[in-house]
């Protein structure tokens, strides 16, 4: 079947959601947010109120313009503060994965193949690894080309450094299960070493969408492990949908609990589910009594507990 759709105006765009029965407070505003925002990215925000089996697609939801803006500025507020906890993940793990691998190992731990289970994949990763060395720009990295000869790889901590967070989420699940890795998982406060290589997936996956804008809300991701052995508190309702939002925030939220004491994550995340437009919470899986989690309430610090941004005990 050849596409033939054909571009049309921002007039012909209103005009078209007018035709399909979305409703308009102010059409000359409206007009300057399809200047700026894409027809076809706030179809991502309207395609659930519309009966998508027809071919003209009719708005079966009485909805307004206003609010699917209103929808795609939570959408960004929430990709936002989920971009600004990841990061905190993201270097914690870069942190421990090199320490504890590169104590026991080496400096160049990262280029040993006896260390991984799938000797295919080890050369893939590696070749990955090389082609991000030789795109980055970083000072060290020039600096360490320029003195060192043997081996011609930097260190771990400078390779692993410049790597994705998704290619370093695959070196990790190849790497053989030793006390290494059990290490790296209890300082996350985990015991199962599969979780913590499921969770740097699902995290690294998140952490791509949000980087390059994409929709949050309402979005299916991949299934997050729901772990049963831990050293802290988790969530008592595991009957969740794994493959929605609230599940992955559950996990980055026990994370931080671990590596960033005083976290506002919770707070905050909290502050703007309560501006939520179109009864969408449910859609991204929170459950109705999801705020009397002990999970969602004061972070734990590791020698008290933070309340109202002092430490206590």
């Amino acid at each position: 079947m050849k596409y033939n759709k054909l571009p049309i105006t921002v007039s012909k765009q209103l005009e078209k959601l007018k035709g399909r029965g979305l409703k308009f407070d102010n059409e000359a505003k409206a007009q300057n947010y399809l200047s700026n925002i894409s027809y076809y990215r706030l179809r991502a925000y309207t395609y659930p109120f519309q009966d998508n089996s027809q071919d003209n697609q009719p708005f079966n939801v009485d909805v307004t313009f206003e609010q699917i803006i209103e929808l795609y500025v939570f959408d960004r507020k929430l990709r936002l503060l989920i971009f600004d906890a990841i990061e905190k993940i993201e270097i914690a793990l870069r942190t421990q994965i090199i320490y504890h691998f590169a104590l026991t190992h080496g400096s160049h731990w990262q280029l040993k193949p006896e260390l991984y289970r799938d000797p295919m994949r080890f050369a893939n990763h590696l070749d990955s690894l090389q082609k991000e060395i030789d795109r980055s720009n970083e000072t060290f990295i020039d600096h360490y080309k320029n003195k060192y000869t043997n081996p011609t790889e930097p260190p771990s901590w400078m390779s692993l450094k410049v790597s994705s967070m998704g290619l370093l989420s695959k070196i990790f699940q190849n790497l053989k299960k030793g006390l290494e890795k059990l290490a790296v998982t209890s300082h996350f406060g985990l015991k199962d070493v599969s979780v913590i290589e499921n969770w740097i997936l699902c995290f690294s996956t998140l952490r791509n969408i949000c980087a390059h804008h994409g929709r949050v809300w309402n979005r299916r991701l991949i299934q997050i492990k729901l772990p049963t052995h831990l050293t802290h508190t988790f969530l008592k309702n595991k009957s969740i949908y794994t493959n929605k939002l609230y599940a992955t925030l559950s996990c980055i939220e026990y994370v931080l609990k671990q590596i960033s004491p005083g976290s506002t994550f919770s707070e905050r995340l909290k502050e703007l589910m309560k501006t939520c437009p179109l009864a969408q919470t449910k859609e991204m899986g929170f459950p109705k009594n999801w705020l009397e989690e002990e999970l969602w309430k004061y972070p734990l610090a590791i020698k008290g507990v933070w309340l109202n941004g002092g430490l206590r005990g």
